[in-house]
């Protein structure tokens, strides 16, 4: 919930994305949010954003599966989340943040529904149902929180062992073991 809070995504607060001549570890944690509509080219829109803004950051080492669930968990909110026309809830924009934390990215999108996501089991000619289980396969984790005023799903990276060697060891060069070069 702390997460989904700096990114301004339960409080529905603006936070204006990263400064784009910010680069090193002093400037952590970097965030970035942005509201793509509920248009047909909002989940494009929100995976270019991603995409982008992992490569600002110099953090595109996991950038193709990170761009992947955002494609997932907005789709699922576009889906499932938004009020039917006649329903009478406040219509709260879906929102997607991103929150670099030193080694860990974490994408939440923000939604007015309350309702838990829940992974179904999808049938072997199904068109859906994937979403969840795709989030689950490329993530380190996932989860959800929920508000009076909706929910927050979210998706947690790390960096895989050869880049968190590379960014703790920099002077360490990739060698098999044994091998002296």
């Amino acid at each position: 919930m702390l997460a989904a809070e700096m990114a301004g995504l339960t409080s529905g607060s603006a936070r204006l994305s990263p400064d784009q001549t910010a680069v090193g570890w002093a400037c952590l944690p970097r965030i970035a949010t942005c509201t793509p509509g509920a248009g047909a080219g909002s989940v494009r829109a929100a995976r270019d954003f991603t995409v982008a803004t992992l490569h600002q950051w110099s953090a595109a080492e996991r950038c193709q599966d990170i761009a992947i669930v955002v494609s997932e968990l907005l789709t699922n909110a576009l889906r499932h989340a938004l009020p039917g026309s006649g329903d009478a809830r406040l219509r709260r924009p879906i929102r997607l943040g991103l929150l670099q934390l030193r080694l860990c990215v974490l994408c939440a999108v923000a939604d007015p529904s309350t309702a838990a996501p829940v992974p179904r089991l999808p049938g072997a000619l199904g068109e859906t149902g994937r979403g969840l289980h795709i989030v689950c396969a490329l993530s380190d984790g996932w989860g959800y929180t929920t508000s009076g005023t909706g929910k927050v799903v979210w998706a947690v990276f790390t960096a895989r062992l050869t880049e968190l060697s590379a960014a703790l060891y920099p002077s360490i060069q990739d060698q098999a073991p044994g091998l002296a070069h």
